[in-house]
């Protein structure tokens, strides 16, 4: 009786160890933008594209040009979307208050909730494509946010997506990094508070590609997350050691916001991925071998639910760029999970087909199995 109980005791361990690390697993979802074809010949419509996502059982999908036909087809899928307003607009939503109401009038009050929006992001890598629009970036973010508490929707929260490199001008050591001046005070700072205010996210699009392309002294194995013996950075202030690109960067942005305070907002990775073709001969390490390992490795370092060194729990969700490969034009990377014919480019399945989920159901079957026979022997 004494060893059984033993055995129960590792066995409740156990479990409690588990299964919080399933449960705590990143979102991963993909994003699509809406081409008027693929080669010139076949539709992409917007019925097909939602029914290829759930095929696959992508449970998220961003939408960078928020088509409302697109927003439309994902109805009753169950399938959360992320809606983007086009940088362009940001100026007109933010001087007047009834076109922001407008705008949800056309992309989000015909459809909720019999689609599934969670997140609305007021323009997109804004500082760097344009910079005149920052100023109003606030206040055109209040204007939509007021629009839909005004409807009664207070499930759809409003954010903006920041680039990683035009925003944290050093990653190494993550403990250091801030965000660049004078964006962080004037821009990011204020929109830091409005997050915490309203429950959001902190959104930022985040390539170790990129970082790995700018820095001679990043291993590929380190962007690639490759297990070898020296594929690892230390960060000699927290001691923390680091063992993919990945994580040094979301720790990177987490040190930059806990520096104005603001360390416990949760962060979305609104794009990542790894080119499988470059802009020229001279990207010898945009390949479909090197965006197949990254993008494989990605995926099960985000189910494993370990988090990053300085979160536990990780980054909330992850869409990693894109779901469908564009026209193939000279001077264009290639980052599509999909061919133009909607077949994948990968060997891989992009869900794990909830194994995850059904090991844990598994795992408490047996739990509670184990539970029952020591009642009735006791």
């Amino acid at each position: 009786m004494h060893l059984f109980s033993s055995y129960l005791l590792l066995l409740i361990t156990l479990t409690a160890i588990a299964i919080p690390s399933i449960t705590s697993a990143t979102t991963i979802g993909v994003t699509y933008s809406t081409p008027g074809s693929i080669s010139g010949t076949v539709q992409l419509s917007p019925d097909r594209i939602a029914a290829k996502v759930v095929s696959m059982k992508i449970p998220a999908v961003r939408l960078l040009d928020s088509n409302p036909a697109m927003i439309r087809a994902f109805a009753y899928t169950n399938v959360s979307l992320f809606l983007s307003v086009p940088n362009p607009l940001v100026p007109l939503l933010a001087s007047n208050r009834s076109l922001a109401m407008r705008w949800v009038y056309r992309h989000v009050l015909p459809f909720h909730p019999r689609t599934k929006i969670s997140i609305i992001s007021v323009g997109n890598d804004v500082i760097s494509y344009s910079p005149d629009v920052s100023p109003f970036l606030l206040r055109a973010m209040h204007n939509v946010h007021q629009s839909l508490v005004d409807l009664r929707i207070y499930k759809i929260s409003v954010s903006t997506t920041f680039s990683f490199f035009n925003i944290v001008p050093t990653a190494f050591p993550p403990s250091s990094a801030q965000f660049q001046q004078p964006n962080g005070e004037v821009i990011i700072r204020p929109i830091l508070q409005f997050l915490e205010r309203t429950n959001s996210s902190f959104l930022i699009n985040l390539y170790p590609y990129n970082m790995y392309r700018s820095s001679f002294s990043i291993p590929i194995g380190f962007a690639l997350f490759e297990e070898f013996p020296f594929n690892f950075r230390d960060d000699l202030t927290t001691g923390v050691r680091y063992r993919n690109l990945f994580d040094m960067m979301v720790d990177a942005v987490i040190s930059a916001m806990a520096v104005m305070g603001h360390e416990n907002l949760p962060v979305i990775v609104a794009e990542t991925g790894w080119p499988s073709s470059g802009i020229d001969a001279s990207e010898v390490d945009a390949t479909l071998l090197y965006s197949e390992m990254f993008l494989k490795s990605l995926l099960t370092h985000l189910r494993s639910g370990f988090g990053t060194p300085l979160r536990k729990e990780g980054v909330s969700e992850v869409y990693i760029f894109e779901l469908v490969e564009k026209d193939a034009k000279q001077g264009i990377r290639n980052w599509g999970l999909l061919h133009h014919n909607m077949t994948s480019k990968y060997s891989f399945e992009f869900s794990d087909g909830g194994k995850a989920r059904r090991f844990s159901e598994l795992l408490i079957g047996f739990f509670m199995g184990v539970v029952m026979l020591y009642l009735l022997i006791m």
